[in-house]
């Protein structure tokens, strides 16, 4: 067995046998209504079949998801006065609260949990977070594997956009 099957088995077995409550909250942060609640917060107001696209669900799960949330009091649906064959589909006040809750429930834990590893070996685990990141997204499930220029090009747009993040949130020098 090469290192490669056997660091894929031992990531397997600790993220499948080893389960905590904090990871089956993570993981159900990208399920249901913890996720509904993140995107609507993320990206605003949404009609329901664009939320259905983001989370990869049917219309009927997505309107039967929205109706629980609405009798929750976290949404609202309105017709789109510009579009009235659109509904859009909005947070509550109690809604926004609830997605923060989570939001920074899950964030404190991993701060702490970043604390204890300590800044160098955090540093690490992200630069190599995001490395595997970038392999995975040129990597698609029963395709060939990408070219060594494809990889080249993920990893070109991602120093690209790491470019444009630094440039806009560093402060303008005038010269």
């Amino acid at each position: 067995m090469g290192f490669e099957q056997e660091a894929l088995q031992t990531l397997r077995d600790e993220v499948h046998s080893n389960k905590s409550a904090m990871w089956h909250q993570v993981e159900g942060a990208g399920k249901g209504e913890p996720f509904v609640l993140r995107h609507l917060l993320k990206h605003g107001t949404q009609t329901p079949s664009r939320l259905a696209e983001a989370l990869h669900a049917s219309s009927g799960r997505i309107s039967a998801l929205l109706g629980s949330m609405e009798k929750k009091g976290y949404v609202t649906r309105k017709i789109d006065d510009h579009d009235r064959r659109n509904i859009l589909v909005s947070l509550t006040p109690k809604g926004t609260e609830q997605a923060e809750h989570d939001r920074d429930d899950i964030d404190s834990v991993v701060r702490w949990i970043f604390s204890q590893m300590g800044e160098r070996r955090t540093r690490e685990f992200v630069d190599l977070s995001r490395e595997f990141v970038t392999y995975m997204s040129v990597c698609k499930p029963g395709a060939p594997r990408p070219t060594a220029e494809e990889v080249h090009e993920a990893f070109a747009a991602k120093r690209e956009q790491d470019e444009e993040k630094a440039k806009a949130s560093s402060p303008e020098v005038d010269g």
